[in-house]
């Protein structure tokens, strides 16, 4: 069954309600929430991609889905981290957003990402979106992106240049 989205003009306000499947069919702009899980070492966490996803075999946030119709950010968030990764966040705080657009595997995504921290140190249990998970200190990101910045996703390498550019330098591309 195709989930209902509430579609938002380009100040995240709401403009109406559509199915998934259209609002990916015709590039209409809704919600996504994004989650990175940090750990006490300060360790970032990203999941490998399954081959039938966005950027896959490649690291991506750990969490990210859609907010359905009448759904606070909040609450899907929480509700995607238990889907995603298997527990309900108890510390999260919301860091930024950031539009992406783009036609990926027959879609075209035009989503506002919501983007939030979450701290744990896990335990993680994987969905069969993703194939695995590994976690990447700072200068292991920094490290990365410098010699082989294909291992992270288009969506993960927007998130980070427009939300956590501390970390992701531009001085790579």
């Amino acid at each position: 069954m195709d989930e209902l989205l509430d579609l938002i003009d380009d100040n995240n306000q709401i403009t109406g309600t559509v199915a998934k499947s259209i609002a990916h069919r015709d590039g209409l702009l809704h919600r996504i929430v994004i989650g990175e899980i940090i750990n006490s070492k300060g360790e970032y966490c990203f999941v490998e991609q399954a081959g039938d996803r966005q950027d896959p075999g490649q690291f991506v946030s750990p969490i990210g889905g859609h907010v359905k119709a009448g759904e606070s950010p909040d609450s899907a968030l929480l509700r995607e981290c238990q889907e995603e990764c298997g527990f309900t966040p108890a510390d999260f705080k919301f860091v930024g957003q950031t539009v992406f657009n783009r036609k990926v595997i027959g879609r075209h995504e035009n989503h506002l990402f919501l983007v939030y921290v979450i701290h744990s140190d896990g335990p993680i249990t994987l969905n069969l979106e993703s194939v695995g998970f590994r976690w990447f200190s700072v200068p292991e990101i920094q490290s990365t992106l410098q010699t082989n910045p294909q291992l992270f996703g288009a969506a993960w390498h927007h998130v980070f240049k427009n939300c956590f550019s501390q970390i992701h330098s531009s001085n790579y591309d």
